[in-house]
């Protein structure tokens, strides 16, 4: 059987947001009649919901459904992981990359759910310096490990669309807990996202 990926969208939901997308177009001395705008709040509506979905995914359930005990202690690397949200102060995007380490401490996790964590708190209404904060706590919750390290780059719409419109600008933010406190594990780290394997 071939795997069908299905979208679900709360109806009452789903309405009274594209009565309010009429409404913004409307606002903007659009027609929303015309052929090029008829479906456009109701695709807007399914839009917002689908970027916003975090909010109904549990992270640490996420993470918790692949603990595996292990005695591996050395660090786990995930980078280069898309990230995609919206910035909460203007409702545009925000898009780059996390990198995401940890040093297992008995446990480690199935390697897909870290992305998995990394998307249930981007899909929401967020700023990056939070977003940076919430994945490493909840893995530093969940799998309490010897450390975890969180550096997230990323281009932000609203300062290069409006505001300062500046092009080129990426914004970096990172956390660290636990051994990564120590100048060596994360010197380790970070010269770890830089290098390339032969």
């Amino acid at each position: 059987m071939a795997f069908e990926k299905i979208e679900k969208y709360t109806p009452k939901t789903t309405d009274d947001l594209r009565n309010h997308y009429h409404s913004v177009l409307e606002l903007l001395n659009e027609d929303p009649s015309r052929e090029g705008l008829k479906k456009t709040p109701e695709r807007a509506a399914k839009a917002m919901q689908y970027l916003t979905h975090g909010y109904d995914l549990d992270p640490k359930e996420i993470l918790t459904g692949a603990l595996f005990k292990e005695d591996y202690s050395e660090m786990v690397i995930v980078k280069d992981i898309e990230v995609y949200s919206m910035c909460e102060h203007h409702i545009l995007p925000f898009f780059g990359k996390a990198h995401i380490a940890y040093i297992p401490n008995g446990y480690v996790v199935g390697l897909s759910k870290i992305p998995r964590i990394v998307d249930a708190f981007a899909r929401r209404l967020q700023v990056q310096e939070r977003l940076t904060d919430q994945i490493l706590n909840c893995i530093d919750d969940t799998l309490k490990p010897l450390g975890v390290a969180v550096v997230i780059e990323a281009a932000h719409m609203c300062m290069m669309m409006r505001g300062v419109q500046k092009q080129n600008s990426v914004t970096t933010t990172s956390a660290f807990t636990g051994e990564f406190k120590n100048v060596e594990t994360r010197n380790e780290f970070l010269n770890l996202l830089t290098a390339k394997l032969k």
